[in-house]
């Protein structure tokens, strides 16, 4: 069931959650609120799908924000659906125009689920300095996506105004391939790393970030080495995972991770036979599903984004 409202209140978009789940036959039980803030301008069909596929894990009441233009006057539309209309998610997907744009903690607040967690999601732009945010004061976890974020100096800012309970799907997106190059590792015990090099696109944060996570556990000059626009434009195309290769230096030889093609990556150890893992580029319902299953400060990803000001860089 999907009840539209023109030009309405946030009381009568509370009346309608009633009503839609009154009317639901499915369990109406919630585990958390995700605020999504993102503008009328963004793919609102591919944020919202990534967030209906990532409620299927997380029971959720879900509340869109997408923010128009702040002149003018005040207006509020909005489309609430219930958990049959939407997976696991109650949802509300709310067109603000005008000064309650700037106030959007105003029109969410009534709409919050009591005694759950509030995990808020910036898709694409997002404040410099989030738990700051007045939809970021609300929220235990703050996710933001700095692959989608078009403003200069972005990981500088997520850097430099982290504070717990932040996190950034470029650092979910290098999940699995964390674990494989700490498994490489364990292959090899005793042996101490002394360097290393991580290849990719110059503009890829998610590069950047595996870069600084390594700068900052292994304690050695990491040289972050960006590939020409050619190599980046082939690798995008062709789906690949954009670490494109890894070297960690040791005595005798080196452990190389490296890129076979979308869906394949090589393990090369000295002394042992090379391997083939299976390793895809993560989609956005994938990385968002992940976040929300930890609402606990990210320790590690505090740590990467220290270690980004280790990184030689050519």
């Amino acid at each position: 069931m999907i009840i539209t409202l023109t030009d309405t209140t946030t009381r009568k978009v509370a009346e309608a959650l009633m009503e839609s789940r009154d009317n639901s036959s499915q369990a109406s039980g919630r585990v958390l609120t995700l605020i999504v803030v993102a503008s009328t301008k963004d793919d609102v069909d591919e944020i919202i799908q990534a967030t209906e596929a990532a409620a299927h894990e997380h029971p959720a009441r879900v509340l869109v924000m997408l923010t128009g233009s702040a002149e003018g006057p005040s207006r509020l539309d909005a489309e609430v659906s219930g958990a049959g209309a939407s997976g696991a998610a109650e949802m509300v997907v709310m067109r603000t125009e005008g000064t309650l744009s700037n106030h959007l903690e105003s029109v969410v607040t009534p709409l919050l689920l009591p005694d759950t967690p509030i995990v808020a999601w910036w898709p694409s732009a997002a404040p410099a300095n989030p738990s700051e945010h007045p939809i970021g004061r609300l929220a235990q976890r703050r996710i933001t996506d700095a692959l989608n974020d078009t403003r200069s100096l972005v990981l500088s800012a997520r850097r430099e105004n982290y504070a717990p309970g932040d996190s950034d799907l470029m650092w979910s997106r290098i999940t699995h391939w964390r674990g494989i190059v700490a498994s490489s590792l364990e292959q090899r015990p005793g042996k101490k790393v002394i360097g290393a090099k991580v290849y990719g696109p110059a503009n890829h944060p998610s590069v950047d970030i595996a870069a600084g996570w390594l700068a900052d556990r292994l304690g050695v000059e990491i040289i972050r080495t960006s590939q020409d626009s050619g190599e980046e434009d082939a690798a995008r195309e062709a789906g690949h995972f954009m670490i494109s290769r890894l070297e960690l230096e040791q005595e005798n030889g080196a452990i190389v991770v490296s890129v076979v093609d979308y869906r394949t990556i090589r393990l090369s150890v000295p002394g042992r036979p090379d391997s083939l893992v299976a390793l895809s580029r993560r989609g956005i319902a994938e990385c968002l599903a992940e976040e929300m299953r930890h609402l606990d400060p990210d320790t590690a990803y505090a740590n990467a984004l220290r270690g980004l000001g280790q990184l030689t860089r050519r």
